[in-house]
């Protein structure tokens, strides 16, 4: 039996996007593979005993430090965490959400989503790059096993951080199954875009074509507010569409699910993604999906969504179209995205995590672990 910690620190209920449902269904999923671990996880002041499994060998070790204040978080992370730890006799340490303590009693296994601020530092604020560049590649460097939520993520990781292969483990994400079985009987006619509105989002792009179709159904975009709301609502009031444009801002759960089950259409016109949580959702709730032909987003949909040229007004316009109107592409895509959906569990996400802090947790001379790879 291994001691094995969560680093929840990160986590902001409804403010950290994918990585918030990678967390959850995480961690439900491993209290479904495995009773016989112990999970220690670590929370913030903001997040409540809802994310800890009802389960026996799961505890909860809220800590009194606030995520929002992310400075203060870092310090926590770095002084107080590896003393709790210690306190807890952990075998290993696992840190879903990029960063580490870099200082630890025990081996460290970090989750990495993607690269994002080396590959486009353009998105980042200038006084944000040192610190994600020196952290991630510390982290990086200081854990003893990498976990990437894509192969996309694992190139990237090889690339930018030489880190040796043996050590990155691709751990793909999963869907929740209830997105299988949502009632898609009486479509309505809007089409639906879930992303946080930051600029490799792609966003403002989207609404320039979808501007150039007058007759257009309407447009959704649900998701949390980001740094380039404000721009998006002026582009939506100087293309006049401000009546066929809805920014929802962040949603509950349920009434996401809501959304997904009423949608004509699905589409996501990212310019980069480590995964693509919302393209893999849309797949299993059978939506008629178009997405940007990037490596992530090849991944996660294959055949059963229309791809198109992000970069490319008239191809995101020519995309529109077909998804909205062409009604042989529609059932094609209709019938292949649940398909497509099912390949992807969390259970074998978490028991491909599991093995990885087996294996580790197996290598401290301390652990009565059995397990490993």
């Amino acid at each position: 039996m291994a001691r094995i910690g969560v680093n929840a620190l990160y986590l902001i209920p409804g403010g950290v996007g994918g990585t918030e449902i990678y967390l959850r269904e995480l961690l439900a999923a491993l209290a479904r593979v495995d009773s016989e671990n112990q999970y220690f996880i670590f929370t913030n002041r903001e997040t409540g005993a809802d994310l800890i499994p009802q389960q026996s060998n799961f505890f909860w070790k809220p800590q009194s430090v606030r995520a929002a204040f992310r400075l203060a978080r870092i310090v926590w992370e770095q002084i107080a965490l590896p003393i709790e730890a210690a306190r807890c006799r952990l075998d290993v340490l696992f840190n879903p959400g990029f960063t580490t303590p870099l200082i630890s009693p025990c081996p460290l296994v970090t989750t990495f989503h993607d690269l994002q601020h080396l590959r486009h530092p353009e998105y980042f604020r200038w006084f944000d790059l040192p610190f994600w560049r020196f952290l991630l590649w510390a982290s990086a460097h200081r854990s003893k096993t990498l976990i990437a939520v894509s192969e996309n993520t694992r190139a990237d990781l090889l690339h930018f951080y030489r880190v040796p292969a043996a050590r990155i483990v691709v751990a793909l994400h999963g869907v929740n199954r209830d997105l299988l079985h949502l009632d898609r009987s009486r479509p309505e006619p809007f089409l639906l875009c879930v992303s946080t509105l930051h600029p490799h989002k792609n966003i403002e792009r989207l609404i320039r074509a979808y501007a150039r179709r007058p007759r257009a159904q309407k447009l959704v975009l649900a998701g949390m507010r980001g740094f380039q709301t404000n721009p998006i609502e002026k582009l939506v009031a100087e293309l006049g569409v401000r009546d066929r444009v809805e920014i929802t801002g962040w949603l509950p759960r349920h009434e996401l699910l809501d959304l997904f089950g009423r949608a004509w259409a699905f589409v996501y016109p990212s310019t980069f993604e480590g995964f693509g949580m919302p393209v893999l959702e849309a797949l299993a709730a059978g939506i008629p999906s178009a997405c940007s032909d990037i490596p992530a987003l090849r991944e996660v949909a294959g055949s059963a969504a229309l791809l198109f040229d992000p970069l490319n007004d008239d191809s995101v316009a020519a995309a529109l179209d077909r998804i909205s109107q062409d009604r042989e592409l529609r059932c094609k895509l209709a019938q292949a995205g649940p398909e497509r959906a099912r390949m992807f569990t969390w259970e074998r996400s978490a028991e491909t995590t599991l093995k990885a802090l087996g294996y580790i947790a197996s290598r401290v001379p301390s652990s009565t672990f059995t397990g490993g790879l």
